[in-house]
């Protein structure tokens, strides 16, 4: 697990996908999972398109949580059905 900065927010992400990635990479996230490392220039770019298509709004709300509610997983169960799902992904 690992911390990404965007904007000012924090978020806890799972960089299973990267295991390369060092503090102070650049990295893409895809649904709370480290995806790819990305160099300055493509992570300002993929930002500026984001900001156009205005797909950062989730960023600075608070997420709907009624589906996982539903599910009544925990956090922490959340996160280790995720990291199941990740490993099956990589073997």
């Amino acid at each position: 697990m690992g911390k990404v900065e965007l904007g000012g927010i924090i978020k806890e992400i799972n960089l299973q996908l990267v295991p390369d990635a060092n503090v102070d990479d650049y990295v893409l996230v895809h649904v709370g999972v480290a995806i790819s490392i990305v160099d300055e220039a493509e992570a300002k770019s993929s930002l500026q398109f984001l900001q156009q298509m205005n797909e950062l709004d989730e960023l600075y709300n608070d997420p709907i949580e009624e589906p996982l509610d539903k599910l009544r997983m925990t956090k922490e169960e959340r996160v280790k059905l995720g990291d199941v799902i990740i490993s099956k992904m990589l073997s």
